[in-house]
């Protein structure tokens, strides 16, 4: 069970630092993906920044669970409220991300809670 702990942590991580970096780019398709979000650009470099937060978790959570758990949790809860925030604004066109995010850390919650 802890393998696959390691694996989902790890390919999570690596999404969210690929998202924080795309975000802190303030590339012009990034911005207007999350204006029709509702997301101004001056908060990208704060998600960026919630999201490598919790790259650090998940990866320190590899060697503390309690952190693993923590930061899991916290990210189902973040990309929960981002699916929320594209169907408030009618955004069908960037949900999946989300979507497939939420996904994977609620698996990455559930397997560090099993794994524990």
């Amino acid at each position: 069970m802890f393998i696959a702990t390691i694996v989902i942590s790890v390919l999570l991580a690596a999404m969210l630092a690929f998202s924080a970096a795309r975000k802190l780019s303030h590339a012009s398709e990034v911005v207007e993906s999350y204006r029709r979000a509702g997301m101004p650009e001056d908060k990208l470099n704060i998600l960026a920044l919630a999201l490598l937060a919790g790259v650090v978790g998940l990866l320190g959570g590899l060697a503390w669970a309690p952190l693993g758990v923590a930061a899991a949790g916290c990210l189902v809860g973040y990309f929960v409220l981002a699916i929320v925030a594209h169907l408030r604004h009618n955004d069908a066109t960037n949900l999946p991300t989300p979507l497939v995010l939420a996904i994977l850390a609620a698996a990455t919650l559930a397997l560090r809670i099993a794994s524990t």
